[in-house]
């Protein structure tokens, strides 16, 4: 039965928030900016602000001017030194930012090439544009390695323990497949799964699973898996379709899959729209308003709620059962319970 999650609190902002970040602990992060009137700026970026707002209350902490707009790119986390990391464009470029978490104050700011996906850990920034996969280091601010191959472009990043997974599309057949790079070197590991989906639309890491949302299920499943696959659902029709597809984080090419499942459609026959979120051995599934929370290592439905503003995000995150929601000038703590 779902259930409607109860709101530890909700705060409306005088700016649009286009980025928001949430840890196992501390307060919550997030980025907003005030749109010029007309819609209309001359600089690659609107300049942007950072705030920290209690992740009990509410409360705002503090709310600064950050170096990183709003524009191309972008991504917030939580650095090895108290401080809040930011990646995203500037008036002057892209760059990567470090503030004090407890005031906001800017502690050190570099230049950085353009991206389009970041994601934020303790010892590195880790960025995707189409012709290459970074990592930057949180504190020295410094390249640590770059990789790139010749016909492939990168898309989504997601990373666990020592290896990132990137999407990367062969650029001739505009195929996406899932490949693992090592997350100290940036070396290629292996291919995790071939590039033969249409689209990989996202990732959801943690130590238990890799769950990857994908449009074609029969494509990603090694052959003994579809063999069972193809037994179990005689009747159903093959071919494109949401499907999720977990994997052990440490896997290689082949490996079964830990579970598969392919998503139903609405009556009309159009897919909602699905994201996914892993923390604490939980899978968080979106389909617009109604939050899944699954098995990380089985895929067995747990619980589902719906969520107001949800199904209006423009960014959303899970940590420590508590799901963190902004709107457009609105951010919201719900509970999640066990």
């Amino acid at each position: 039965m779902t259930r409607t999650a109860r709101r530890r609190w909700s705060r409306e902002l005088q700016f649009e928030v286009d980025g928001i970040a949430v840890g196992p602990n501390g307060p919550v992060l997030v980025h907003v900016y005030e749109p010029p009137a007309g819609e209309r700026w001359i600089d690659a970026a609107i300049p942007g602000k950072l705030g920290a707002l209690d992740r009990n209350s509410g409360e705002i902490l503090w709310v600064s001017p950050c170096e990183v707009g709003y524009g191309r790119g972008f991504g917030a986390g939580f650095g090895p030194q108290e401080d809040a990391i930011v990646v995203g464009p500037s008036a002057n470029g892209h760059r990567i930012v470090r503030m004090a978490l407890a005031s906001g104050e800017l502690r050190d700011a570099r230049a950085i090439p353009a991206f389009d996906d970041a994601i934020i850990f303790d010892d590195i920034a880790v960025t995707a544009s189409k012709r290459r996969v970074m990592a930057i280091d949180t504190r020295t601010l410094q390249e640590r390695w770059s990789y790139s191959k010749d016909n492939e472009r990168y898309h989504n990043i997601a990373r666990e323990g020592g290896r990132v997974f990137v999407v990367a599309s062969n650029e001739k057949t505009k195929k996406q497949g899932l490949i693992v790079l090592d997350a100290k070197s940036g070396k290629f590991d292996c291919s995790l799964l071939p590039a033969e989906q249409p689209v990989i639309h996202d990732l959801a890491t943690d130590p238990r699973g890799l769950t990857v949302l994908l449009d074609n299920l029969t494509a990603a499943l090694p052959r003994e898996a579809l063999i069972e696959y193809l037994r179990k659902e005689e009747d159903q029709e093959l071919g494109a379709g949401l499907a999720l597809v977990a994997l052990d984080p440490r896997a290689r090419a082949g490996d079964a899959p830990l579970w598969y499942e392919a998503l139903e459609t609405e009556e009309d026959g159009e897919f909602p729209e699905v994201a996914v979120h892993a923390d604490a051995g939980r899978l968080y599934v979106v389909k617009g308003a109604l939050l899944e929370a699954r098995d990380g290592l089985s895929g067995r439905l747990l619980d589902q709620w719906a969520v107001p503003g949800l199904d209006e995000r423009v960014a959303w995150s899970v940590a420590q059962g508590a799901c963190l929601v902004a709107e457009e000038t609105r951010v919201s703590i719900f509970e999640l319970p066990a």
